[in-house]
């Protein structure tokens, strides 16, 4: 596997609450179980890393027991930290608030990760056969954002820019999405973000939309258990998903993207890589939790 996958999304801590119903305006609530996990972009970088692919989280991270807690997954699944802890104030932390039906309601609380700055990433130089993973959240905060679009002009045109605008996609400034527009060599979302940046629901639609809107790119949109969609060398092709028992969708998404890159890097080409990130997001689902994304062996031995 050639390349290095540079992360430029924020890691923060989940705290996660399951609870029977939410409360009303001003009342209270038992949880029925609580867990504190490693969240953000740190499911993302799990995938990937699992699959053999090198990668660094070039993200902005605090000194705390969160930050603590973060860095400890970072190194534990082998990924580096370009940056040293910020002094202050210690890695965020988002409230997930998951109902009886299986809901999930968040709150989220930014700290050292919505911090990165230009200078932070000056000496970020990518190499050819490199992979730089942005995501929308990011460009919410207006230090990251101003320190990603300084970089974008730097990039080498040799690194593979993969761009994830998220569910808060509208809520990114529109200089910023066009510039990424622009650079990004492939452009993941999911259906609903698809949707809600083209004003087009149906799914094979909204990737031709957002395909003619990329200066140089494609276009991966997943469509949950069906698989995903690829506009890639002028053409769309249907990436078929795998039929499992899900436990837990949550992260399903992010296993995807970190599969699909992993294999982008291992050297397959973009309708095989889907076909492998489908598989590693079907498995994703069968067990509970965030970063659930298989290693490679266990994915090998699935599709095999």
């Amino acid at each position: 596997m050639s390349g290095r996958l540079w992360h430029l999304g924020n890691v923060v801590v989940d705290l996660v609450l399951e609870v029977p119903a939410l409360p009303e305006r001003g009342g209270d609530v038992l949880a029925t179980r609580t867990e504190h996990t490693p969240g953000g972009g740190f499911n993302v970088m799990a995938a990937a890393a699992r699959q053999g692919l090198p990668v660094t989280y070039a993200g902005a991270h605090g000194t705390g027991p969160f930050g603590d807690r973060a860095r400890a997954a970072l190194h534990a699944e082998g990924i580096d930290v370009l940056l040293t802890p910020r002094t202050a104030p210690d890695t965020g932390f988002v409230v997930c608030l998951v109902d009886a039906d299986g809901e999930r309601t968040f709150v989220t609380s930014p700290g050292a990760e919505a911090t990165l700055t230009t200078s932070d990433l000056a000496e970020l130089r990518p190499g050819a056969g490199d992979l730089v993973y942005v995501t929308g959240y990011s460009l919410l905060y207006e230090s990251n954002c101003a320190a990603l679009l300084d970089l974008l002009p730097r990039l080498d045109p040799a690194v593979t820019l993969v761009t994830d605008p998220g569910p808060l996609v509208r809520e990114i400034p529109a200089e910023a999405v066009e510039l990424l527009l622009a650079r990004s060599d492939w452009w993941s979302c999911n259906v609903c973000e698809a949707t809600l940046l083209t004003g087009v629901d149906d799914p094979a639609e909204a990737a031709r939309a957002l395909r003619s809107r990329l200066g140089r790119g494609s276009v991966l949109v997943r469509t949950g258990p069906d698989g995903c969609l690829l506009h890639h060398g002028g053409r769309l092709v249907t990436v078929p998903g795998f039929a499992v028992d899900a436990v837990d969708l949550n992260g399903a998404g992010d296993a995807h993207t970190g599969v699909f890159m992993a294999a982008l890097a291992q050297g397959l080409d973009p309708v095989a890589a889907a076909h492998r990130a489908n598989a590693g997001a079907a498995l994703a689902v069968t067990a509970p939790g965030p970063a659930t994304a298989p290693d490679a062996a266990r994915l090998d031995a699935f599709l095999n």
